[in-house]
């Protein structure tokens, strides 16, 4: 969500950032609805004042035994008026949220231009593919060869995009994560939450989830209540802070989760219909950190350093990229994608992506924080990053580590969680 006044002020700068994010102007609209709230307001006041002048008249005529019956009148008429007036107010600042709820963050100055990832730019890369003497296979030939996967058993339970994995391969993903969340707690500063997986409707609006992406989520059904299915732990940990007024000496607050996620991917039909990158149901290890606005960008490189942290710890070679204007999330001001290296498709692939949303959630479920020696409070940065997509992480150890004879190495980093074991074999 925007701050009305800032729009107020930059007006041009508004519908310059809608321009590069592929959205019409919309300044007109929203201070058009501005103006006549104002107008509301001073009415009101306007009212109430001369609703408390009428009051210490009635007063004093009583005390004077006088009639006051007219002026008891006028009042009675003001209270009616006041009471369709503060209606008109309540109409007007639900058609503002309605109009901004809608569109999305303002993109930083320093991200490319573009609509879509044709123009994202590489920052940097870690790593060099490895080279094969044998032609490498994608990860699900790969799994279904070994009799650890299987996608024909999940499509007849559950339907397209689910799998099931066996015995070894279930292992590593369990070790993938392990790996992840002792990085994260261990190196790199962050608290480990469980957190709940249904949530209510104003916690996924809080994280600008809803209402626009409502088609994208799952949510209960059968009951008179509902709640919604995460699709990542960030709505869960950045609502850690909702309606919280933080102590700015104990920010940033990093705090990670492991979770199922949970996406209908209704906006990715025909994309990934194959094998394990794009599932309805998938874990991953996600990282949220609660800021305040000064150190919002040094947080996000240090969260994009943490995410490529796993990567070089499992020697993964990788990409990152600034996604582009128009390729960023909707609460994104900054987003850098981390592209992780698959040689059965012979390209890179995300595995993470880390935004900066600075005040933009923060204002959708007010969080704020307050510096003890001045006045006042203000809202909080907030950002979230993948810390990885588990499963998307076991596809490129697969995909990299995978031997002629159809065996997969498992890297140093995770032996220590698979009992020492070194080699992935087939199922016996």
């Amino acid at each position: 969500m925007y701050d009305i006044k800032w729009i107020r002020e930059n007006p041009a700068e508004f519908d310059a950032g809608l321009k590069r994010r592929g959205f019409e102007p919309h300044s007109e609209k929203v201070l058009a609805l501005d103006k006549k709230y104002r107008s509301f307001q001073t009415d009101l006041q306007d009212m109430q004042s001369r609703r408390n002048e009428l009051s210490k008249k009635i007063g004093e005529l009583k005390r004077n035994g006088e009639d006051a019956e007219v002026l008891m009148h006028e009042v009675d008429a003001l209270k009616r008026s006041m009471a369709e007036t503060e209606d008109e107010v309540r109409k007007v600042c639900e058609n503002i949220d309605h109009v901004l709820e809608a569109l999305p963050n303002r993109p930083a100055d320093d991200i490319p231009d573009g609509l879509d990832d044709k123009t994202n730019k590489e920052i940097r890369r870690w790593g060099t593919p490895r080279e094969f003497d044998f032609k490498p296979l994608e990860h699900d030939e790969l799994g279904e060869k070994l009799g650890l996967i299987d996608f024909e058993q999940a499509a007849k339970v559950s339907g397209a995009r689910f799998v099931y994995l066996k015995g070894d391969l279930s292992r590593l993903e369990r070790a993938l994560a392990q790996y992840m969340l002792d990085m994260h707690t261990t190196e790199h500063g962050y608290m480990e939450m469980e957190v709940p997986l249904m949530v209510k409707s104003n916690a996924v609006y809080g994280t600008a989830q809803l209402p626009k992406f409502a088609e994208d989520l799952y949510k209960t059904a059968g009951t008179d209540e509902f709640w919604w299915l995460i699709p990542t732990a960030e709505v869960s940990l950045t609502n850690y802070v909702a309606g919280k007024v933080l102590d700015e000496e104990k920010l940033p607050l990093r705090i990670t989760s492991l979770t199922p996620c949970f996406r209908s991917e209704a906006g990715a039909a025909g994309r990934d219909t194959k094998g394990m990158i794009r599932q309805h149901q998938f874990y991953k290890v996600e990282m949220v950190s609660i800021t305040t606005p000064e150190k919002s960008w040094e947080e996000h490189e240090h969260m994009t350093n943490c995410a490529e942290n796993i990567l070089k710890g499992l020697n993964l070679p990788y990409r990152v990229m600034c996604l582009s204007a128009g390729d960023m999330g909707f609460s994104s001001r900054k987003t850098h994608d981390l592209e992780v290296w698959l040689p059965g498709q012979n390209k890179y692939r995300e595995i993470s992506s880390v935004s900066n949303c600075w005040d933009f959630q923060a204002r959708r479920m007010d969080a704020r924080c307050k510096n003890k020696n001045q006045k006042g409070t203000r809202y909080v940065h907030t950002l979230n990053g993948s810390g990885l997509a588990v499963g998307r992480t076991l596809v490129a150890v697969m995909e990299n580590y995978q031997q002629k004879d159809g065996s997969i190495l498992i890297p140093e980093a995770l032996r220590k969680y698979m009992n020492g074991k070194e080699v992935i074999t087939s199922i016996r």
